[in-house]
């Protein structure tokens, strides 16, 4: 039995049931704790009765402590700080022996006990996963060489005091900025591997295929990325417009390969999500999608001049290159 644990609201309740039935498609024995972060996502789940998915409210959440650094930063900000209590939560109350965090936009392609095995034959009490940048995406420096994406705590002494310590931190200070090396819940991790003893960083290049790293594999059918199988990947920054539409993520470089192997899967996933709410709960139910920027007559113009001048316009090479 694999023990998981997440956090989401209504907005991402599709993203958030779509990673829930791409762990039943694989086949493994679990358990999700799922945390409903508002009481339209609670409701919902509690009605639809999924069995394996163990929804919890902010009722049973939130302590006076975490209320007292509610009223100090944004929702987004508030969610990021919530990450680390919400294995805590899990690891305390349910006294289950180990706890894995799942970002909620992940879906998984294969059984995440290849990962967990790893991790177990390692002897360590933590797992954490590198977002492995392809070099022209790398954020190291802003965003963390570590990823809040993938992460296991085993209920153990030396567990324990990662996790406290990481809850400390982000009660401290989790905002949505750089400062002082920081940055968000995620920045703390990048020294984790030196800090504790007990941090094992995950070696399958298959955990944690994400839009900031893809280009630096060999995609094929499977999926596979460089001949291992793609555990998960990590939908960061995908936005779906309507029910047939949608955008990757307009910062990286994803090739049609990776789209149709990937994305065209996980698309299909949030269209079934969305019909099973509506078919069983609420046939209304459209939350989930992104609405499209509006851009001004100007901004298009100002678009197709930039076009044109990159396509149409000679290059002339810079004097202060050789």
């Amino acid at each position: 039995m694999n023990y998981y644990c997440t956090l989401f609201d209504s907005n991402y309740l599709t993203r958030g049931l779509a990673l829930y039935n791409s762990l039943v498609a694989v086949g493994e024995e679990f358990t999700l704790y799922a945390f409903a972060f508002d009481d339209v996502c609670f409701d919902i789940l509690e009605h639809l009765q999924l069995p394996s998915l163990h929804p919890i409210s902010l009722v049973e959440f939130e302590s006076d402590r975490l209320l007292r650094i509610k009223k100090t930063r944004t929702r987004g900000e508030y969610c990021w700080t919530c990450s680390c209590f919400s294995i805590l939560h899990v690891l305390t109350k349910y006294k289950v022996p180990e706890v894995t965090y799942l970002d909620s936009d992940l879906y998984f392609f294969s059984k995440p006990s290849i990962l967990l095995d790893e991790f177990h034959d390692s002897g360590k009490d933590v797992l954490i996963t590198r977002h492995r940048y392809t070099p022209e995406y790398d954020q190291s420096k802003t965003s963390g060489v570590y990823c809040v994406q993938f992460m296991t705590f085993k209920n153990t002494y030396k567990g324990l005091e990662v996790l406290n310590w990481w809850c400390d931190r982000c009660d401290e200070w989790c905002y949505n900025r750089m400062e002082d090396g920081k940055f968000g819940d995620q920045k703390y991790l990048d020294d984790w591997m030196t800090r504790f003893d007990c941090c094992h960083e995950l070696e399958h290049i298959g955990g944690g295929v994400a839009p900031w790293n893809v280009q630096q594999y060999e995609l094929r059918q499977g999926p596979t990325v460089n001949n291992q199988p793609v555990i998960f990947y990590h939908f960061h920054g995908l936005k779906w417009h309507a029910f047939h539409t949608y955008n990757p993520h307009g910062g990286y470089r994803l090739d049609e390969n990776v789209k149709h192997l990937l994305y065209t899967p996980y698309v299909l996933a949030l269209q079934e999500a969305l019909l099973f709410v509506r078919t069983h709960l609420d046939k209304s139910f459209n939350l989930g999608f992104t609405p499209k920027e509006q851009h001004s007559l100007m901004y298009y113009i100002k678009l197709l001049i930039k076009l044109i001048i990159r396509y149409h316009v000679p290059q002339k090479k810079p004097l202060w290159k050789v």
